[in-house]
């Protein structure tokens, strides 16, 4: 977690840019096949390299294009700085021959810092990701879909199941390496969650496209050091235009949605006093 850590100080940013290509959303000049998907990841991380403090591309959106959309995964390696963290968003959580085999693949071949999983499966599920002590777990907690509260709501022994895997994870840290997942469309949750795995680093989805509230999350998820969120936003920035401006575009809604996240930071400081 130590490189997720170093770029919220060099950054002075929270920002973590999704990486979600849909290439039927890109600009005609770019084109819409499985190959331009490199360049289009290209053009938008030099717009917001200078903003983010992470990059998040989710697996799924590459799988449909085949080899194209691997090689294009695996390229972000090249054409994201390296004091950048890049965080594969996979939601992973297997038996653990399998998340061995996942362990290998992502962080051993791959070269992402870090990748999301579940924790259905429980501990040994996970030892093989967590077992990389210089890699990082983001475990879903309390995600920002509509429908989380299915499973993640459920009480167990008197408290939800999202706080339960928040107390595993805090249990699970040997090795300093494990984050959360908590949407920024339950901030009374993150408060909660926040408050049971001390300065654990939480990556916040919901915020953009589905109106997460960005102040009331960053408030209530602050770490002690005045950090300790990736603020995550992936279709309001990629696809801020849908034409020949569009890198320019992208950086200045990441630009906007970076300060939106420091003014909320700075705001909530004087509050943890």
């Amino acid at each position: 977690m130590k490189k997720f850590r170093e770029s919220w100080q060099r950054s002075d940013s929270m920002l973590c840019v999704g990486l979600d290509p849909v290439p039927e959303r890109f600009p005609a000049s770019i084109g819409t096949t499985g190959s331009a998907i490199r360049e289009f990841n290209r053009e938008i991380i030099q717009a917001t390299s200078s903003l983010a403090c992470a990059y998040k591309p989710n697996l799924g959106f590459y799988l449909p294009y085949g080899v194209e959309g691997i090689e294009a995964l695996l390229a972000l390696r090249e054409d994201v700085p390296a004091d950048i963290p890049l965080l594969l968003d996979a939601k992973v959580g297997d038996i653990d021959s399998t998340s061995e085999a996942y362990a290998r693949a992502y962080f051993d071949e791959w070269g992402f810092d870090g990748v999301t999983a579940q924790a259905y499966l429980g501990h040994d599920s996970l030892l093989p990701l967590m077992s990389r002590a210089d890699r990082s777990v983001f475990i879903l907690a309390k995600t920002s879909n509509p429908g989380s509260g299915f499973l993640q709501d459920v009480q167990v022994d008197g408290e939800p199941v999202s706080e339960r895997v928040a107390s595993a994870a805090v249990e699970w840290n040997a090795h300093g390496n494990l984050g959360l997942v908590v949407g920024a469309t339950y901030p009374e949750q993150m408060k909660s969650i926040r408050t049971q795995v001390g300065d654990l680093p939480i990556l916040v989805p919901g915020v953009g496209t589905q109106q997460g509230d960005l102040a009331a999350a960053v408030a209530a998820g602050l770490d002690s050091t005045g950090y300790g969120l990736l603020v995550n936003a992936s279709r309001s920035i990629s696809y801020a235009s849908s034409g020949s401006d569009f890198a320019e575009a992208a950086h200045n809604v990441a630009k906007r949605l970076r300060d939106e996240i420091e003014d909320a930071r700075l705001q909530a400081i004087p509050q943890m006093v």
